[in-house]
């Protein structure tokens, strides 16, 4: 499970999103026809000349396994001048 945590002023909001949800991400963001309509929206909106690679999802889970397997790595942890603050945890 992924922790989020975020600290606004005087409140604290935990956020745990299951690694179900990442799977699922994982699956959109791989599939054939969201990539194709992501480089057909770069194709007609940049300037310059982009396109996303295709990325098998037999390529990602190696790297999805081996996340799981290390609970309570800190991934990101951020703070603004505002004094807001944001961690994500494994």
């Amino acid at each position: 499970m992924i922790k989020v945590k975020i600290k606004v002023n005087s409140r604290r909001f935990t956020i745990p999103v299951p690694y179900a949800f990442l799977h699922l991400f994982i699956r959109i963001i791989t599939s054939k026809r969201i990539l194709m309509l992501a480089n057909r929206i770069i194709e007609q909106k940049a300037k310059k000349k982009f396109q996303i690679p295709y990325i098998k999802k037999a390529d990602i889970e190696p790297l999805l396994k081996e996340l799981a397997m290390q609970k309570g790595l800190l991934l990101v942890e951020t703070s603004l001048k505002d004094g807001t603050e944001v961690s994500v945890r494994l």
